[in-house]
């Protein structure tokens, strides 16, 4: 397989069903900015933190591959004549979502309440957390604007919404681990 056909040439390329798009539409977008996140949770995992928080971080980059990938169908051709699916990719579910929910909660277990929001920082592997965090809004955000165009599995923003959380978590759990000091924001008072 070579790595380049030319065909993005004209700024077009592909959808699973052979739909030219340009590079820039809101569905190229969506799954552009999911490959983004990949990339920036594989330097979380690259970082020095726990096998069982990089066990995990793998699980949601392979499932990160398969929202991509739904994206990646052009829904007027998701299903052939006899009405089964074009590709056999598979679904995101329930079982994805409580997987992020019992991480969540594994993790919450040994971190202090939260009282306040929490200034991003203390230390560079929390610092690359909440980075992906942000990512994985933005790629929240492109999905939800995608949906108002072309309907999508809700599934996949409630997966999407879950993993920021539980990149939020991680960040926390990832301080605690290195020791690294979470700053409160308190508003300033006006006068």
């Amino acid at each position: 397989m070579k790595i380049y056909t030319k065909t993005g040439d004209d700024g077009t390329t592909g959808l699973f069903g052979g739909t030219r798009v340009p590079k820039h539409h809101i569905r190229i977008e969506s799954y552009g900015t999911l490959d983004e996140l990949n990339s920036w949770i594989g330097l979380i995992r690259d970082q020095d933190i726990a096998d069982s928080s990089k066990k995990i971080l793998i699980k949601i980059q392979e499932k990160l591959f398969t929202v991509g990938a739904l994206l990646a169908i052009d829904p007027k051709k998701e299903k052939l004549k006899n009405g089964k699916d074009r590709l056999n990719i598979p679904k995101i579910g329930d079982e994805d979502l409580k997987l992020l929910e019992q991480e969540i909660d594994k993790m919450e277990l040994n971190l202090p309440p939260m009282t306040h929001f929490i200034l991003p920082g203390g230390h560079t592997t929390v610092s690359y957390c909440h980075i992906t965090r942000t990512i994985c809004r933005r790629a929240e955000r492109l999905v939800s604007q995608l949906n108002d165009y072309e309907p999508v599995d809700l599934t996949l923003l409630s997966y999407l919404n879950r993993l920021s959380d539980f990149l939020f978590v991680l960040a926390r759990k990832l301080s605690h681990d290195k020791q690294a000091k979470e700053i409160k924001w308190i508003p300033e008072k006006q006068d």
